[in-house]
């Protein structure tokens, strides 16, 4: 492994774990008011650095969990007697019908380039009155930004994001494909992220800027600049904002 692709890895581990400290309550919360028992079997869909991987073993003592993502070096230390771990394409992974009792995909459906044809397999997958929790990132548009420099930054790293293949409108409409594939009692929750929406939202922030907005600069979707003053603004109140919507949605097959 070369010296830059070891800084790329720790690069990662940072603001993975950021991002799980940020995002796991939240999950774990809906989760857990699915009512989920010891003996669920458990699918944890682009699973990351594996925490809710964990997290959902500790839930399902009697049950199983296994942890899919197409990279897993980060889950090798994931270790549980009931977590399984599997390196494979969400794209073309497949199960036999029945499969699951849970379904965990966070964010990962707006990167597939067919989400609709993924849902229509995990509805397969799920067991009659097993549950998909989805979440994903709804970008608001960058024109209505609070301030000119979020203008800026935000259309810059929404830009970003399009050209890695995201899909960053998906979110907006998880309810309605939840409910045209099949999926019945869905339901939502919306949380508002960005600027000035919380201390752990911001230090997220501060460091997807700090380690990852070179890239941004060096293809010239931002000044480097306008990222040191987006940067050490994050925690004033005149620059508050909603610059993204985190959907989380629920549905049973």
């Amino acid at each position: 492994m070369t010296q830059e692709t070891e800084q790329a890895a720790d690069t990662e581990q940072v603001i993975g774990r950021l991002w799980e400290r940020n995002y796991d309550p939240g999950t774990r919360g809906m989760i857990t008011g699915l009512g989920i028992r010891p003996d669920w079997r458990c699918l944890d869909l682009g699973a990351g650095l594996g925490s809710m991987s964990r997290w959902l073993a500790g839930q399902v003592p009697r049950g199983s969990v296994l942890a899919l993502d197409r990279d897993t070096t980060a889950l090798a230390g994931a270790a549980a007697d009931n977590l399984t771990v599997q390196q494979a394409d969400l794209a073309e992974a497949d199960f036999p019908d029945g499969s699951f009792d849970l379904v965990l995909a966070r964010a990962v459906l707006s990167y597939l380039p067919d989400p609709e044809a993924v849902l229509d397999r995990v509805h397969r997958w799920l067991a009659p009155g097993g549950y998909l929790v989805a979440e994903d990132f709804y970008f608001m548009p960058s024109d209505d930004c609070a301030t000119p420099l979020g203008r800026r930054v935000v259309e810059g790293y929404a830009k970003a994001a399009a050209g890695a293949g995201l899909d960053w409108r998906l979110a907006r409409r998880l309810p309605s494909l939840l409910a045209r594939t099949g999926f019945e009692a869905v339901e939502q929750t919306v949380r508002p992220l960005g600027p000035g929406q919380g201390e752990e939202e911001n230090e997220l922030m501060r460091a997807r800027m700090n380690l990852q907005g070179a890239p941004l600069v060096e293809n010239g979707l931002v000044s480097a600049e306008d990222v040191a003053e987006f940067v050490a603004t994050l925690d004033r109140p005149e620059v508050r904002d909603v610059t993204t919507l985190l959907f989380s949605v629920r549905g049973r097959r």
